[in-house]
């Protein structure tokens, strides 16, 4: 059954409760410094943030779950898969550390622990284990004012819908994930665009796998055959530096000897009989 989380950002008061809970659920270090932090609030040690809207309120970020997830289908080892239940979860034991998962991604949300010198991707899992069991995310668990709700995606999608209905002007008549990006499982009601998460309405509805995969799964082989063409030339420039210096070697002894030899005919024709004939006298000699 899949499973989602309903965010319903004109609830959400910015307490922070829930980033507390995923933190502590999580174990994660302490807070990195502001200045290291992109304006999510994401980082190696946050793998949820609350964060707040530019026209007032806040909203809570993490990792949208998507049903056809861009890291999933960009990562070479299967590092990142996608659950039946719902959550796009992580095994650091397969990870190769290429980071294609951080490219692929349409709101940026994986982050590297640049900070190890034994570094992952950390991302969150929707609390998986706990899923798995049939309870809710830490997060929801944590949070008192009903900003975040846990249950089957089509339920949710149907409450969603009946609140867009009843409430009129106080939401923008869009469920963010219904089919956003392919579909998410982290859905969102907001009173105003959520543009500071990463949705954005140029992508539209298309999976962001369609638009990354292409570009991505050609990266290995470019690479290759850039590795080729550097290993060719390397080979080539040896090969004719080779064939310089033997032919430097083979000339460099000739010359000497036609050199020596010639020194020689020429102190010999001073000084030896030719043909049996004196050398004639000089003027000088008695």
């Amino acid at each position: 059954m899949m499973r989602a989380v309903l965010v319903d950002t004109t609830r959400c008061t910015g307490c922070e409760q829930c980033v507390s809970a995923c933190v502590a659920a999580n174990h994660l270090g302490p807070k990195l410094p502001a200045r290291k932090l992109n304006r999510d609030g994401l980082s190696s040690r946050r793998a949820s943030a609350v964060v707040s809207l530019p026209r007032g309120g806040f909203a809570k970020t993490q990792c949208l779950h998507c049903m056809e997830p861009g890291c999933v289908s960009a990562c070479p080892v299967g590092a990142m898969q996608k659950t039946a239940e719902g959550p796009v979860v992580y095994a650091r034991e397969k990870c190769m550390g290429c980071r294609y998962c951080m490219l692929a991604c349409p709101a940026g949300i994986p982050r590297y622990e640049w900070e190890k010198a034994l570094p992952y991707v950390v991302k969150c899992d929707l609390c998986y284990p706990r899923v798995k069991r049939g309870s809710a995310p830490a997060c929801v668990s944590a949070c008192t004012n009903g900003a975040l709700e846990f249950g089957e995606r089509q339920v949710l999608l149907d409450r969603a819908h009946r609140r867009l209905a009843q409430g009129g002007a106080r939401y923008l008549q869009h469920v963010y994930g219904e089919h956003d990006l392919g579909g998410t499982s982290v859905l969102y009601l907001a009173n105003q665009p959520l543009t500071v998460l990463g949705w954005s309405d140029r992508v539209g509805e298309q999976a962001l796998a369609s638009f990354t995969w292409p570009l991505i799964s050609k990266t290995p082989w470019m690479a290759l055959g850039v590795g080729s063409l550097l290993v060719g030339t390397h080979l080539i420039i040896q090969r004719r530096m080779r064939i310089q210096a033997e032919q430097a070697s083979r000339t460099t002894p000739s010359q000497t000897d036609s050199g020596s030899d010639g020194a020689d005919a020429s102190s010999d024709s001073d000084v030896s009989p030719r043909d049996g004939v004196e050398p004639p006298a000089r003027k000088d000699e008695p």
